[in-house]
């Protein structure tokens, strides 16, 4: 990645220069995210989730038991590590590119952070990621939209078929048609479960997709489509 400084803008919702309107553009993707986490209260974030009900819904769907292994990519400082330690999941891996990030996600678990595996790492140059065995479950809300070029959409997809194993599932969550073409200053990708399909390749069967409008923490409303498939 480009070692190009990224502007220091607010990730309040309602800022002038904020993380979902600002016209900031940048390659350094962890510079990028850690000077958004360093700088902004998790719960002012627009993309912040008190309860992620959407994904609790289709992680039970899945019907994975509790020692399956969740990977959660791109998590950020995401609730929904909270709540499958509350449903005794016990073999979940969290994963972004941002330590800044984690650091502040396991300040908010307290004492069960002793219990997940933490990897900082880059989706689309994995170091680390690629040694992983072979996962159950791999979750991913409002990451794969950010990556705009071919190249780094095959390395995540790349990424994403050597992880799952057979029978095992991937949940992606994304823009949609109707969502917005920017976040945090970045342009983004809009998704519908056809195209999201065509990068996992026929050995992925379409379990369930559904569209759904998040609510920020500022009331504004985001566009998503959710997707759970099963690896044939």
């Amino acid at each position: 990645m480009s070692d190009k400084k990224t502007e220091s803008i607010s990730c309040e919702i309602n800022a002038k220069k904020s993380c979902c309107n600002s016209e900031v553009e940048t390659t350094d993707y962890k510079a990028h995210w850690d000077n958004t986490y360093e700088n902004t209260s998790i719960d002012k974030l627009g993309w912040f989730e008190e309860t992620p009900l959407p994904s609790l819904r289709l992680i039970e769907k899945s019907g994975i038991n509790n020692n399956a292994t969740i990977l959660n990519v791109g998590a950020g400082a995401t609730t929904l590590v909270d709540e499958l330690i509350s449903r005794e999941f016990n073999n979940i891996i969290v994963n972004d590119i941002s330590d800044t990030a984690l650091g502040k996600l396991r300040k908010c678990l307290g004492n069960q952070s002793e219990h997940i595996k933490w990897i900082v790492d880059d989706l689309t140059h994995s170091t680390v990621l690629n040694k992983l065995d072979k996962i159950d479950l791999w979750h991913d809300r409002a990451v794969l939209h950010f990556f705009n070029n071919a190249e780094d959409q095959v390395s995540y997809f790349n990424l994403l078929k050597k992880l799952v194993k057979t029978n095992g599932f991937v949940i992606i969550a994304t823009f949609n048609f109707n969502g917005a073409s920017k976040c945090s200053g970045l342009p983004v990708q809009q998704y519908d479960a056809n195209k999201i399909q065509e990068k996992l390749g026929i050995e992925f069967e379409l379990i369930e997709s559904f569209d759904y409008t998040y609510i920020t923490p500022s009331k504004d409303t985001r566009a998503y489509v959710y997707t759970l498939f099963k690896r044939k």
